[in-house]
């Protein structure tokens, strides 16, 4: 018997409701993100969780596995009518609402570009994935929070309830949401500038890479160096041998620190 309880979709409508335009609990389905990507008719600001994700991926086409009501599995379809060329910053602005989130119950930290690193031992708890079709970005976020250390798949991998911490889900959810409708209200008021929203800052902030000598794993290389910066469309910045290096979020698979 699962005595992990589901999320409240009554509490979650009263507590974060009026910031979005539908939100949706569903028990299982295969992919979050691909039921929004698929829903021609979403409106701008639909949420859709599901309690079980049968075929969730990650960046990649990695798989992202959660048991049933261990986690936070969810989507979010935008229609920004900002830039194409800025929407680049979406997934950042995400992980930073999911970062802002879970800071009261944990250490926590960004992995650029946008996984969640929890502990001292900065083991991920959480990442996330967007992709665009036409007028629409569908981000979808995958949270660890009562996971054990068995149901985790890697070992390099952690929850909230490992690092101490053992919020309600409901409540963190609304916590999330509440974040990310405040950031990208802002994001949307700047015309899609991360910059001038603030949202550069706070990622630049909690991002754990930023500062790091690290190794970017590209496909059939890898390139080393001191990670400065994020750029305007939030590439990351290497420091190398007397010049930068600008890496895009598509062509990462990996970054540590050495």
């Amino acid at each position: 018997m699962n005595e992990r309880p589901p999320i409240d979709a009554d509490a979650l409508h009263a507590t974060a409701g009026a910031r979005w335009t539908r939100l949706d609990v569903v028990g299982e389905t295969a992919s979050t993100n691909a039921d929004l990507l698929g829903d021609h008719d979403a409106p701008d600001r639909s949420v859709l969780l599901a309690e079980v994700q049968t075929g969730g991926r990650g960046r990649f086409d990695r798989a992202w596995v959660s048991p049933p009501r261990s986690g936070l599995t969810f989507s979010i379809l935008l229609r920004p009518d900002a830039p194409v060329a800025t929407w680049s910053w979406l997934p950042l602005l995400a992980g930073v609402a999911v970062h802002d989130a879970v800071a009261p119950y944990a250490d926590a930290a960004l992995k650029w570009p946008n996984d969640l690193l929890l502990g001292p031992d900065r083991g991920k708890a959480a990442g996330i994935l967007a992709q665009s079709t036409g007028t629409a970005v569908v981000v979808g976020i995958g949270l660890n929070v009562s996971t054990t250390r068995d149901e985790l798949p890697v070992p390099t991998a952690t929850s909230l309830a490992l690092c101490g911490a053992t919020p309600d889900r409901t409540a963190l959810l609304g916590e999330i949401l509440d974040a990310f409708a405040s950031r990208y209200d802002s994001w949307l008021g700047a015309g899609g500038d991360a910059e001038a929203s603030g949202v550069a800052s706070a990622y630049r902030r909690a991002c754990a890479t930023l500062g790091e000598h690290v190794v970017v794993e590209l496909p059939g290389a890898s390139v080393r160096g001191r990670a400065s910066d994020v750029d305007a469309s939030g590439r990351l910045v290497l420091d190398r041998e007397g010049e930068q290096v600008v890496v895009a979020a598509g062509d990462v698979t990996h970054v540590r620190s050495v």
